[in-house]
């Protein structure tokens, strides 16, 4: 065992991958010889995932992994928005990116990105020219969706947990200041973007046609990132268990796992009024800002 481990740590440091290391998530086998090539190598991102959280990234990478053109980073990198991440440098962060060969573009995705206050102009110091995927769906949802996933870990780790309702009302006010409320404001993050990358560097991709209409969004995202036209109609199926659109290449199908499609906690209708006339001109500028309207509330 002990000299397995020895050899393993040898072929590592002479910058070669076994051949579990290289596959993609999808397990398929890259040819040998792109393998040994010097080309293929670790690189930095030349497009991120930005946000928004619980708003479809994993979905939006996922579908960006069946193309070849793509090499995508699966974890959640945090460089740009935690402090122990970025203080350990650029180095760091680039081995935290799948092995690519120059004809590829590496795309990680961190939703935590759109609503901090640092990671703007981080990223524009890193390269200036980075293109930026931002998925959105409407507010109310992902607030909803939002407080699901926290909901489960709390029980999940047997801690006290309270509900939407107790969180959001302070007597016959609105709680503006719950977190997950905040990250719905996607004027408020979007302008700080803004700041130091142009409108024509940001795609906004639509969350709630993402789910119905996979592949007429990713043909789009496929020309935001100078892909050449891959995806079709045969690498989408609709899952009637799940209720949503899963993956399929090459004989294999995916499905994304069981934390997303989570049933969510009803609202009461007035809490649902209020949060929609709370969210509405925040919308408008939204809309205004992107250029475009989405059907919310």
């Amino acid at each position: 065992m002990a000299g397995a481990c020895l050899l393993l740590l040898l072929l590592k440091m002479c910058g070669i991958h076994t051949e579990e290391e290289t596959k993609n998530p999808w397990g398929w086998e890259r040819n040998d010889s792109q393998v040994a090539s010097e080309d293929w190598k670790q690189r930095l991102p030349k497009s991120i995932i930005i946000g928004v959280r619980k708003g479809g990234t994993r979905a939006l990478l996922e579908m960006l992994s069946l193309h070849p053109q793509v090499a995508a980073a699966h974890s959640e990198v945090h460089f740009f928005n935690m402090e122990e991440n970025y203080h350990k440098g650029l180095g760091w962060y680039s081995q935290q990116m799948p092995v690519s060969q120059p004809n590829q573009i590496t795309v990680e995705k961190t939703p935590g990105y759109f609503s901090s206050l640092k990671a703007p102009e981080r990223i524009h110091m890193v390269d200036s020219a980075m293109k930026l995927l931002l998925i959105v769906r409407d507010p109310v949802e992902r607030l909803v969706s939002d407080y699901t996933q926290i909901l489960h870990n709390r029980k999940a780790r047997h801690k006290p947990y309270q509900s939407l309702e107790q969180i959001l009302r302070r007597g016959q006010e609105l709680n503006t200041r719950y977190k997950a409320v905040q990250r719905s404001l996607y004027a408020v993050h979007l302008a700080r973007w803004l700041e130091f990358f142009p409108r024509k560097q940001i795609h906004v991709v639509d969350g709630g046609s993402l789910i119905r209409e996979p592949l007429s969004e990713m043909r789009h995202v496929e020309h935001f990132l100078g892909l050449k036209p891959y995806l079709g109609p045969e690498n989408f199926y609709f899952n009637q268990t799940k209720g949503f659109y899963c993956l399929q290449a090459r004989g294999h199908q995916h499905c994304l796992d069981q934390s997303k499609g989570r049933p969510h906690p009803t609202i009461d209708e007035l809490l649902l009024e209020q949060l929609c006339t709370y969210f509405s001109e925040h919308n408008e500028n939204f809309f205004a800002m992107v250029g475009r309207t989405f059907n919310w509330c």
